[in-house]
């Protein structure tokens, strides 16, 4: 059974196929090898591809376009909120998730952003059955490496809805690299870095390749807002406010006009790429009023001179996170029709200080050929070029449970090779606790609460002991399509929960690329609450080991003393809960005073021997700040 690579892009999609050693990427039916990504309602009928995007200007309330940037979030989200100025249809809100608002043959109609991106794959597959002449039914679909997993899971969808079983999300950089391995039929390691610029997004990459076709990423990088359409829309505020100043019309608040002048923009980016200047030149623009303008290559330039900039950002964090300098790598590979820019080339060569940049696949194309190359592969294709290639790829973003007060409890890190799997040891927060409840975050911040909720589940039937006893293995298991499953195991009875992160219907989200840049941004910040945190669960923990030394060791002390210590362990406990916000410095001082005001009993209940040993802490409790150590591991602590 053939199997087709789709690039599902925001503004144009491509499909290609692997055959007899080649891969070939299939023509639309107007001939030409990508095809917008548009859909257009009108009263008789659905068009989807060339004839949607000729409907823009005319027909723009049911036009829709740009679904990439809905897929997979909320309707808050602050990416959709920044992009609904952009779009001229309409964006419902329907129990928190985006719907789009058209009417066809006469109908009101809501179509969830999978809904529309599914009838641009379908017909992507509709181009690969008329050129093959039979039925499709397995493909790999590519998206942005930065992608979280509610987005890839509706990417997902979209195949399924489309009649398609997906084999694999394959990240967008990834299927370029090996398009360009494949191309160049390398036999030696090399180092390459993936710039892939399309309509919407950016991504950047860095990958290994060794003599034996194995493709390891080794970071990445990426902002979810920056793409061709930004560009577009900053030559369209430029041109309406030209319009403005010359015929005394506004044209912003009109959006047949908008559309129109955006595709004319559209248009002379295009020409920029190879002309010094561009004509604008629209008919009846906006009452009866024919425009004309022009814009020279130097102006575009600076009218997008900050986005320009903000491009070579990631590019810095890849490298970055796959500890290689720009002079480790030795091909710069070029993806995404708006690296044609040629001011964005020549950054690019300044900053790879002359190195020449890599365009042997045709940039539109080579991620759908990337995409055919993996679909051959899974489909058990056994053609020598394909024989012993290996791809791996990599965690988009940290994954770990909450532990110990809102702390973020690290279990898989960033950038870490798939398939993986990792397990971690919990315990206890609560004396006698019969039952936790494990919650599972994305994201870079010490808090969860600055992180995103994926899902969560409960763990019963724990058996009843003091905090820290109970043993609680946590398995994050990761497989070849980014899947993520989650397991609970109590050590002592063996009970085990588990929970498959599959809904796409998660609480607020931020772009995971604002996560990572907000990370480093609050790093100084994070690594002081985490300080702080840590404090106080070793305050807590310490309260809590001197009330169980008490009720063990009653026997040592007399009914007064073991009465007052009781006490007095509930009442720091009391205070404890009521300066939750509290410094570093105040839990620090809460400790020192209680070590002091305690050390009398706790001499009288382990004799001379209570400052004498150390042991090591387990790895949860290092990693949740719950211990069980004895109490003068505390009272000899660097800390303090």
């Amino acid at each position: 059974m053939v199997a087709i690579g789709i690039d599902f892009g925001t503004t144009y999609s491509c499909v290609a196929i692997w055959r007899e050693g080649l891969v070939e990427v299939i023509s639309n039916d107007q001939g030409n090898r990508t095809t917008p990504s548009y859909v257009s309602f009108t009263k008789n009928q659905r068009l989807i591809g060339e004839a949607a995007k000729n409907q823009a200007p005319f027909n723009h309330w049911n036009t829709v376009f740009g679904t990439k940037r809905l897929i997979g979030r909320r309707y808050d989200d602050i990416g959709v909120q920044m992009d609904l100025h952009n779009w001229p249809y309409v964006v419902l809100n329907n129990n928190g998730k985006p719907k789009i608002l058209v009417e066809y043959k006469g109908q009101k109609k809501q179509f969830a952003p999978e809904e529309i991106s599914s009838m641009i794959i379908c017909r992507m597959k509709e181009f690969a059955e008329a050129y093959l002449g039979e039925k499709i039914k397995d493909a790999v679909v590519t998206v942005p490496a930065y992608f979280n997993d509610a987005q890839r899971q509706a990417t997902r969808a979209a195949g399924v809805i489309a009649g398609l079983n997906v084999l694999k999300i394959l990240n967008e950089p990834t299927a370029a690299a090996l398009a360009y391995g494949l191309d160049q039929n390398l036999k030696e390691a090399t180092n390459v870095l993936i710039y892939d610029l399309g309509g919407g997004t950016l991504d950047v990459s860095v990958l290994s390749i060794n003599e034996k076709s194995m493709y390891k990423v080794k970071g990445t990088a990426g902002n979810m807002r920056l793409g061709g359409e930004d560009f577009d829309n900053r030559l369209v505020a430029y041109l309406a406010e030209d319009f403005r100043k010359r015929y005394h019309t506004d044209i912003i608040a009109k959006p047949k006009a908008l559309r129109r002048l955006k595709t004319a923009a559209e248009r002379a980016k295009r020409a920029l790429t190879s002309a010094s200047e561009a004509y604008v030149e629209i008919e009846s623009l906006c009452n009866d009023v024919d425009y004309q303008g022009k814009i020279i290559r130097n102006q575009f330039e600076e009218l997008c001179s900050d986005l320009f900039r903000d491009t070579l950002k990631p590019v810095q964090k890849a490298l970055d996170t796959a500890k290689v300098n720009k002079h480790d790598i030795d091909h710069v590979i070029l993806v995404g029709g708006s690296t044609r820019i040629p001011k964005l080339r020549s950054m690019l060569i300044e900053f790879f200080d002359g190195k020449t940049l890599t365009a042997s696949v045709n940039p539109d194309e080579a991620i759908a050929c990337g995409a055919a190359i993996q679909a051959a592969v899974l489909s058990g294709d056994e053609h020598e070029r394909l024989q012993d290639l290996l791809l791996f790829d990599v965690v988009p973003l940290t994954l770990g449970v909450e532990a110990a007060r809102g702390m973020m409890f690290q279990v898989i890190n960033r950038n870490t090779p798939i398939p993986c799997r990792v397990t971690k040891e919990l315990t206890t927060l609560e004396d006698y606790q019969t039952a936790m409840t494990i919650e599972i975050f994305e994201g870079e911040r010490t808090q969860t609460k600055d992180n995103n909720l994926l899902g969560s589940f409960d763990l019963n039937g724990i058996p009843p002991a003091p905090r820290g006893i109970a043993k609680i293995d946590v398995t994050f298991d990761i497989d070849f399509n980014g899947v993520l499953s989650v397991f609970a195991q109590d050590r002592s009875t063996g009970n085990m929960e588990s929970l498959i992160i599959r809904n796409i219907d998660r609480l607020k989200q931020q772009e995971i690329e604002k996560m990572v840049v907000d990370a480093e941004i609050f790093k100084e910040e994070d690594k002081e609450d985490r300080r702080r945190l840590e404090a106080r669960n070793q305050l807590e923990s310490y309260i809590y080991s001197v009330k169980q030394s008490v009720i063990d060791k009653i026997g040592n002390l007399t009914p007064v003393e073991a009465t007052m210590m009781v006490t007095e362990c509930q009442e720091a406990l009391t205070w404890l809960e009521g300066n939750m916000d509290c410094l570093r410095e105040e839990f620090q001082r809460k400790i020192s005073e209680l070590l002091r005001r305690w050390s009398g009993v706790m001499k009288k209940i382990y004799g001379q021997r209570w400052r004498g040993s150390k042991r090591k802490r387990t790895e949860s409790e290092a990693s949740s700040g719950i211990s069980t150590a004895s109490i003068e591991e505390i009272f000899d602590s660097n800390l303090w």
